[in-house]
């Protein structure tokens, strides 16, 4: 691998920076988009039973705080639940941004990688083959093997830079569509929280 990157030239180190960048994104990504982190299934069922059997107090409502993207948005909710659907709804919004953000961590860097890549390993090529034609004017043109042999190493970092941008691109667009997947599923149970203490005229309350 060593000799690979060698041989590759300069542009080669910041492509590997990528690839490993690339990885590691990758590998938290995976972790952080779990859907049983971020919204799992039957927390709306436990908070709503916990509503009716009037079994949802302040210290619950708190540490849901510290606990998944869509428990935080309902925790937001509920402690401005009994001031109107109004302040309600603009404080799950509102909570709703900063999750919304956090899934959203490192998708930029992801993007500028898969964008960036081809264009390291293209320069890379550049670069090489400025250098080959450089020695062919010195050696003679009529050195074959010499211009193959070095057409051959300026291309490796095309190759090197296709190769990080490929699965960035890919798991760039996978993870972007696990996102969105999230957002349409936290805003529809945090509409059915909402309607089922407001759109029923507060019916079921929150004990302090």
């Amino acid at each position: 691998m060593l000799a690979f990157i060698q041989t590759g030239g300069f542009f080669m180190w910041p492509l590997m920076a990528c690839s490993i960048l690339t990885l590691a994104i990758i590998i938290e990504r995976f972790w952080t988009l779990r859907k049983a982190g971020v919204a799992p299934k039957g927390l709306l069922s436990d908070v709503m039973a916990r509503l009716r059997d009037d079994r949802m107090t302040i210290e619950y409502i708190r540490s849901m705080q510290a606990k998944t993207g869509l428990a935080s948005i309902f925790a937001a909710g509920l402690l401005n639940s009994k001031h109107g659907r109004g302040a309600m709804k603009e404080s799950v919004q509102e909570a709703a941004s900063h999750v919304i953000h956090e899934l959203e961590r490192f998708m930029n860097t992801l993007g500028t990688i898969a964008a960036i890549s081809p264009l390291l390993g293209l320069l890379g090529t550049v670069v090489g083959m400025i250098k080959v034609f450089s020695v062919l004017m010195e050696s003679g043109a009529g050195n074959t093997a010499l211009l193959a042999g070095g057409i051959s190493e300026a291309l490796l970092t095309t190759a090197a830079g296709l190769g990080v941008a490929i699965p960035a691109l890919i798991f760039h667009r996978f993870f972007s569509r696990r996102i969105d997947e999230l957002v349409v599923t936290m805003e529809q149970q945090s509409t059915k929280l909402i309607d089922s203490l407001h759109g029923d005229r507060d019916k079921s309350g929150v004990a302090q």
